[in-house]
């Protein structure tokens, strides 16, 4: 298998998205509007990767383009739980890209505590034998469940995928940990809102009063 020919419009699906949507978090930023959107990153995964997959799920090379779905992978981070749904209001208002499936792992978080906004997209890639429909997998999540994840995938590595039963623990509890810390700092900026609102009108109200 060409692994070069094969990737190479993976990481084109890759590099345009990423600019897309980067392209959004500076409309946002040309404005007074808060930007639903933090930061932006992708990747394709690497062969060995793709391999030990395929291994364990059965995917045989020749049905890797539609059997699985995270080869091309996008993430968008917010800095609030309402963001994301912003977010998603902005992804499915797209035209230039098919949604084909979505996971709530926010609502309905995975047994280990891990949790994310999943969708996977049909996205076109032009090119020199014509259009491609590549799959890509959109994942949306808080700069907190961003934390978890990273650590948490980082000790999975280094135990091989199998993490013992006090750490799983440990890790579901800082999960929870997580998701109370966004909840609580969307009700200080709720708060903060709040107060300016006040501050603005009695302002306003002092001025007319003069």
């Amino acid at each position: 298998m060409n692994w070069h020919s094969f990737l190479t419009p993976y990481q084109q699906a890759v590099d345009e998205l990423k600019v897309k949507f980067k392209g959004i978090r500076e409309q946002y930023e040309q404005t007074s509007k808060h930007t639903p959107i933090e930061f932006v990153t992708g990747r394709v995964k690497p062969v060995s990767s793709i391999l030990n997959k395929a291994m364990r799920k059965k995917i045989a090379l020749n049905e890797l383009a539609e059997k699985m779905q995270d080869v091309a992978g996008v993430r968008i981070v917010t800095q609030f739980v309402e963001d994301i749904d912003t977010v998603l209001q902005l992804v499915r208002s797209r035209k230039d890209f098919e949604i084909i499936s979505e996971r709530n792992y926010i609502q309905q978080k995975k047994p280990s505590g891990y949790r994310s906004y999943h969708l996977v997209l049909r996205y076109p890639v032009q090119t020199i034998e014509g259009e491609e429909r590549i799959l890509v997998e959109l994942q949306v999540r808080t700069l907190s469940m961003n934390f978890w994840a990273t650590i948490e995938h980082s000790l999975r590595y280094k135990y091989s995928g199998e993490i013992p039963e006090d750490i799983n623990i440990r890790l579901q509890r800082a999960s929870e940990a997580a998701f109370r810390l966004d909840e609580e700092m969307s009700i200080i900026r709720d708060e903060v809102r709040e107060a300016q609102r006040t501050l603005t009108t009695k302002e306003e109200q002092s001025r007319l009063g003069n």
